[in-house]
C-alpha cells in the first residue's frame, strides 16, 4: 500500500476549557483551502451549540471512528477528522483505518447559534485528552464552539504550535471518492424510533481484538420497527460487519429518528448500509462497506467515469463552478458548464477521487469540499485504470461486432454482455467478483476503444452533414 506522510501543524491543541463565562470547545485547524486560497490556520466559526451534550456525543463518535480499525483490528496512528464549512453548515468526516466505515456529522443552522460560517476545508485536532472531555460533557449550559484559531497573532510568538505527522494511504483518498459513488446508489429503506434503533445495536456482538467484525445480520422493516432475522429475506437490509454499528449507541439517547438506507433491491446478497441518525439541528451518519473485509478504497465505482474520454476537460470546467456549496444543484452546474446532466455527473465522479465531492443521503445531492491532502492524480491511484491504458497503448484490444478480445496471443480475453446489457468478462477477477466490486481492466479497455470508434463516427458524420450543407449553399449561390 502506498502511503504518503501528513503533516497536522495546530497553533495550539484542540480542548474543552472552563472559564467564568462558560464551557467553550475549541477546535483547532491545520493547514486548509479556503475561497481565498490556502491558509495555514483557518477560522470557521465562533459561536454556540444549540445542543452541545448531543454534538459531543456525536463528535466523539466520528473521532472514534477514525481510531478504530474494524477488520483485523490493532491500535494504530489515526487521521484528524477533516472539516467543511458551507456557509450554512458544518461538516466533520472521518473514516475508520481499514477503510470500511465512513463517518461524517453535518451540524446544520439550526444546530449553531454565533457569527457568519465560512467556507473552506481543513483538519481540526482530536487528541486524547479532548476526547476524554467529550465523553465526560453533560448539563444544558449552552457550550461555546470556536472552528480555528481565537487569534493568530497572539500565539504566534509563544511556541505553544502542536505538530502530528501520520502516515496516510492512497486508500483514504481513494474511500472518499467510492464512499460518495456507493452512497449516491442508497435509497431511505425504513425509519424507526431511537429506541428500537437502540434495541437492534443491543442485540449485536461487541468488536473484540480477537474476533473482528465479521458478523452479519438482517433486519426487516415493518411499519416503524426492525424485526431482526438470521438470513435474508423479502425486504430486508443487510448489516454486514454488524458490530461496526455499536458507535451509534451513546448517540442514540439524544436522537429524535434513525433512518436507514441501503440499495433498493438486494436479492440476499451483502450490500453497504447507512444508518442517519437525527439529532436536534444535526445529522449523524455511518455508512458500511458491504463486509468488514472490503474497504471502500477497493470498489471501484469510479472506474467507469474515470475511462471516458472528456471527463478530465469536464471535470476542470466543473470545478471552476464550484465554491463549497452545501447543495450541489445539477441543473445549474449544467447550465453554468455548458455540459449535459450526465457529463457533469462523470466529472464530479473524477472530481471525488480527489476528494472534492461528497455525497448527503438526507439531501439526496453532492457537496462541495477540497481536502487538504496532496491528491495526485487519479490514474496512478487506480491500478486497473492504468492497466486499461496500457492495454489500448499496446493495441491489444479488437473489436468484433458486440464482442470485444482483449490481450494478446493465449492471454487474451472475451469481453461481451449478459442478457441485461451488462458488460461480462472471461478473466478470473470477473469470476471472482462477477462486476461487484466494479470494471475489470479488460472491459475497461475494450469501453475505451468503443468510445474512440464513437467518437470518431459522430466527428464523420457531422463532417458529412456540414459537407452536405456547403454544397446546398454552393448549389443556392450558383443558382442566383
Amino acid at each position: 500500500m502506498i502511503s504518503a506522510t501528513q503533516s497536522y501543524t495546530y497553533l495550539d491543541a484542540s480542548a474543552v476549557r472552563e472559564s467564568a463565562a462558560g464551557r467553550s470547545l475549541a477546535l483547532e485547524t491545520s493547514g486548509g483551502a479556503t475561497p481565498a486560497g490556502e491558509a495555514a490556520n483557518p477560522r470557521f466559526f465562533d459561536g454556540f451549540l444549540t445542543a452541545p451534550t448531543a454534538a459531543a456525543s456525536a463528535l466523539l463518535a466520528v473521532a472514534d471512528v477514525a481510531a478504530t480499525r474494524y477488520y483485523r483490528p490493532r491500535s494504530a496512528a489515526f487521521l484528524d477528522p477533516v472539516v467543511t464549512a458551507n456557509g450554512d453548515r458544518l461538516r466533520v468526516e472521518s473514516f475508520s483505518g481499514c477503510c470500511g466505515v465512513y463517518a461524517r456529522l453535518d451540524v446544520l443552522a439550526p444546530g449553531l447559534d454565533g457569527d457568519d460560517i465560512g467556507h473552506g476545508t481543513t483538519n481540526v485536532d482530536i487528541n486524547v485528552p479532548l476526547r476524554q472531555a467529550l465523553a465526560k460533557l453533560g448539563g444544558l449550559d449552552p457550550l461555546h464552539l470556536r472552528v480555528g484559531p481565537e487569534g493568530v497573532e497572539a500565539t504566534t510568538f509563544d511556541g505553544r504550535f502542536v505538530e502530528k505527522k501520520v502516515p496516510l494511504p492512497q486508500r483514504w483518498l481513494r474511500g472518499f471518492a467510492e464512499a460518495q459513488v456507493l452512497g449516491a446508489g442508497l435509497v431511505p429503506r425504513a425509519e424507526v424510533a431511537p429506541a428500537q434503533a437502540a434495541a437492534v445495536l443491543r442485540s449485536l456482538p461487541r468488536l473484540t481484538l480477537g474476533s473482528g467484525a465479521r458478523t452479519t445480520r438482517w433486519v426487516v422493516p415493518t411499519g416503524h420497527t426492525l424485526r431482526p432475522v438470521s438470513r435474508p429475506a423479502r425486504g430486508a437490509v443487510c448489516l454486514p460487519g454488524a458490530e461496526r454499528l455499536a458507535g451509534l449507541t451513546p448517540v442514540l439517547r439524544h436522537a429524535t429518528s434513525v433512518r436507514l438506507y441501503a440499495p433498493e433491491a438486494a436479492k440476499g446478497a451483502e450490500t453497504a448500509v447507512a444508518w442517519e441518525v437525527a439529532l436536534p439541528g444535526m445529522r449523524l451518519t455511518l455508512l458500511l462497506s458491504q463486509s468488514a473485509s472490503r474497504g471502500f478504497s477497493g470498489e471501484g465505482g469510479v472506474l467507469d467515469d474515470l475511462a471516458t474520454g472528456p471527463v478530465t476537460r469536464d471535470a476542470e470546467r466543473v470545478a471552476e463552478h464550484l465554491a463549497w456549496e452545501p447543495k450541489i444543484d445539477m441543473a445549474v452546474l449544467s447550465a453554468q458548464a455548458g455540459l449535459t446532466l450526465e457529463r457533469v455527473r462523470a466529472a464530479l465522479t473524477v472530481l471525488g477521487t480527489s476528494g472534492q465531492i461528497g455525497y448527503d443521503l438526507a439531501e439526496e445531492a453532492y457537496f462541495h469540499r477540497h481536502l487538504p491532502w496532496s491528491a495526485g492524480d487519479a490514474e496512478a491511484r487506480n491500478p486497473r485504470l492504468r492497466g486499461a491504458r496500457a492495454l489500448v497503448d499496446q493495441g491489444a484490444v479488437r473489436l468484433d461486432g458486440a464482442l470485444a478480445w482483449v490481450g494478446k496471443d493465449d492471454q487474451a480475453h472475451m469481453v461481451g454482455a449478459d442478457d441485461a446489457g451488462r458488460a461480462t468478462c472471461t478473466c478470473l477477477w470477473w469470476a471472482l467478483y462477477q462486476g461487484g466490486r466494479g470494471p475489470c481492466k479488460h472491459v475497461l479497455a475494450a469501453g475505451m476503444v468503443r468510445g474512440r470508434e464513437t467518437d470518431r463516427e459522430a466527428e464523420t458524420a457531422a463532417g458529412g452533414t456540414t459537407a452536405t450543407a456547403a454544397t446546398a449553399t454552393a448549389r443556392a449561390e450558383k443558382a442566383r
